[in-house]
C-alpha cells in the first residue's frame, strides 16, 4: 500500500482527544538520533514531515501525523542521550513511558535501532519493556548504509542474536532501502 496523503495534526504532551478516537496508531522510537523523523519522512516521501536534526532530543511532544485519513503516525521522544537538561528527561522519559504503559492506546510499534551502532542498552531495555507489556514490536535497522559492506552480514547476525524473535526489517531512510516492507508491515494493522 501507499501512502497518499499525510499531514501533521498535533504535538500533545499527554491525554488527548486525538489519540482517543479509534483511530488506529502506529507509534516510532527509538534512541535520541536513530532517526525516527526520517524514517517517517522516507515512508510519506516528503523531506520535512516530520522535523529532523543532527542535535539529539529534537522531539519533544507525542506528535501526531494523519496517514492517508485512516492511520496516525505518532513520533515520540527518543530515549537515550538526548542533549537537553536532565529535568526534561526525565519528562520525556515520562511521556514515552505513559504513552506505551500507562494509557491503553493500541498501537503497532516500529522500534528504531541505529544499524551501525546495533542495538545498545537502551534500546533493548525498550525491547524488553514492550515485550513484557505484549506489545506488537517491529524493529527498522535504520541508516544501513553507513556500514561497511565487509561487516555487513556480521553485524545483522549481531543484530538478530540481540533483537531475538522480532521481524527485522534493513532500512535506510537516506536511501530509501526497506521502505515497501515497513509499509507492508504497518499497513498489515
Amino acid at each position: 500500500m501507499k501512502i497518499q496523503t499525510a499531514q501533521f495534526i498535533k504535538g500533545v504532551l499527554g491525554n488527548d482527544d486525538t489519540l482517543e478516537n479509534g483511530i488506529p496508531q502506529v507509534a516510532f522510537i527509538g534512541r535520541s538520533n536513530a532517526g525516527k523523523s526520517s524514517v517517517i519522512n522516507s515512508l510519506v516521501n516528503q523531506k520535512d514531515l516530520a522535523k529532523t536534526s543532527p542535535f539529539p532530543g529534537r522531539t519533544q511532544k507525542i506528535n501526531i501525523f494523519l496517514i492517508n485519513n485512516c492511520l496516525y503516525f505518532v513520533d515520540l521522544p527518543g530515549y537515550g542521550y538526548a542533549k537537553v537538561p536532565d529535568k526534561l528527561k526525565k519528562s520525556l522519559k515520562g511521556m514515552v513511558n505513559w504513552y506505551f504503559f500507562v494509557s491503553n492506546y493500541e498501537q503497532k510499534v516500529i522500534l528504531i535501532i541505529d544499524a551501525d551502532v546495533g542495538p545498545t542498552k537502551d534500546d533493548l531495555e525498550m525491547l524488553y519493556a514492550l515485550e513484557d507489556h505484549s506489545k506488537d514490536v517491529v524493529v527498522v535497522a535504520n541508516k544501513i548504509d553507513k556500514i561497511k559492506k565487509s561487516q555487513y552480514e556480521e553485524q545483522f547476525k549481531t543484530i538478530k542474536e540481540l533483537i531475538g524473535n522480532h521481524k527485522i526489517i534493513p532500512y535506510s531512510a537516506k536511501d530509501k532501502i526497506g521502505v515497501d516492507e515497513l509499509l507492508n508491515e504497518i499497513f498489515s494493522v
